[in-house]
């Protein structure tokens, strides 16, 4: 399979405004990555602040509430913290584009697999909720693992959904903050990514023999709503 076939199981499209400058992260074969953020409109008052990782050779002159269009790709990549391997997430920007040109200013169109039994349950305020994490193939033999949740009626469609099912998804990437439990006397505020799915539907391969053989435990990811840090999901918290 060719690297545009890879490009097309997993599409960002994104308008917002810079909202920190790019910072250098990493080099990969003679080209620099920086990592910036940006904070993305809902159609309420609230507002996704999302990481993106973006290449040297596409960083302009940026300000500071720059609107900018990003085409490309929400991408997880393993992080070592306290020797334990924590999945982070990021949008990487393949292409900026004019942001008057985006009609729609978050949306994002995934292929990919069932990795993990879906996690079904209701909110406090009760709605009905189910996490699923998928694995969407990348070029050169990679995998991305992105934690997505359903809501309502899609939420009960795949709740009983198997581990290998292959889905063809589309929503929105948005971030949230919420207190996670330190011990019996502290908590610690912090910020969930995640794709809230707007569609759902079941592809005809529910072959998982593209998922380079990933084996989640080894990795120490519990289930899609105890992703750590960047990639982590909150447990019954409410969202906007």
């Amino acid at each position: 399979m060719n690297n545009s076939s890879f490009d097309n199981n997993n599409h960002v499209l994104l308008k917002g405004k810079i909202k920190e400058l790019p910072v250098y992260s990493h080099t990969v074969m003679g080209e620099g990555f920086f990592e910036m953020y940006i904070e993305v409109q809902r159609l309420s008052d609230e507002v996704d602040v999302l990481p993106v990782t973006i290449s040297e050779r596409l960083i302009t002159d940026f300000k500071i509430g720059d609107e900018i269009g990003i085409c490309g790709q929400f991408r997880s990549y393993n992080k070592i913290e306290d020797t334990r391997s924590k999945l982070m997430l990021t949008i990487f920007v393949k292409e900026l584009i004019d942001p008057s040109e985006i009609s729609e200013i978050n949306q994002i169109y995934l292929v990919g697999y069932i990795c993990k039994e879906p996690i079904y349950r209701t909110t406090p305020f009760g709605r009905e909720i189910c996490d699923v994490l998928l694995a969407v193939n990348r070029a050169y033999n990679k995998s991305d693992y992105l934690p997505c949740i359903a809501w309502g009626r899609n939420a009960r469609f795949v709740r009983d959904l198997s581990v290998g099912e292959k889905l063809e998804v589309q929503g929105r990437i948005q971030s949230r903050k919420y207190q996670k439990r330190i011990d019996d006397n502290n908590t610690e505020t912090r910020i969930a990514y995640e794709i809230s799915l707007s569609s759902v539907m079941i592809m005809d391969d529910t072959s998982l023999t593209e998922i380079n053989n990933y084996n989640i435990e080894d990795h120490q990811v519990i289930d899609a709503n105890e992703l750590i840090s960047a990639g982590e999901v909150a447990p019954n918290t409410e969202v906007v």
